[in-house]
């Protein structure tokens, strides 16, 4: 027997729920009481916060979730992204995390795939800033005399 899952929503809230966008009026609560895709507002990323590569990945199994006429195409660019990923990422935390991401969406898992993403952000978002400080420190031995 499938549990239900009860959701609450402010007042403006949106939920997006097998393609379509909801936006509450007042505060709610309902319960879901059969399999469906759905992402709350709070875990929702527009196209224009992909300015990481993990964050496009997020993306795309958002959309993968979200958006079922996009599923397909989102899954290839998804395919495309972790390759890429896995050619170039040294570090231990995110090639663990990326595998995680991995099994997860193979396994139907998105929501999983998105939580494990969310808590790579910082670790990315680490590396970025080193290598900003390091291209910025090498900058400025070249402009010393």
């Amino acid at each position: 027997m499938k549990k239900s899952l009860r959701i609450s929503l402010k007042s403006g809230d949106r939920i997006y729920v097998n393609g379509a966008v909801l936006r509450v009026d007042r505060k709610v609560s309902f319960e879901f009481l059969n399999d469906v895709r759905f992402l709350l507002e709070a875990h929702f990323m527009r196209p224009e916060m992909t300015t990481t590569p993990l964050r496009q990945i997020y993306y795309y199994i958002q959309t993968m979730l979200i958006e079922p006429a996009a599923a397909d195409a989102a899954h290839a660019l998804y395919r495309e992204a972790m390759l890429s990923m896995a050619e170039t990422v040294t570090s231990e935390v995110l090639l663990r995390g990326l595998q995680m991401v991995a099994c997860s969406v193979e396994t139907e898992r998105h929501y999983d795939a998105l939580r494990a993403l969310r808590g790579l952000f910082a670790a990315e978002q680490s590396i970025i800033d080193g290598f900003s400080r390091a291209a910025t420190d090498a900058a400025l031995v070249q402009l010393q005399p």
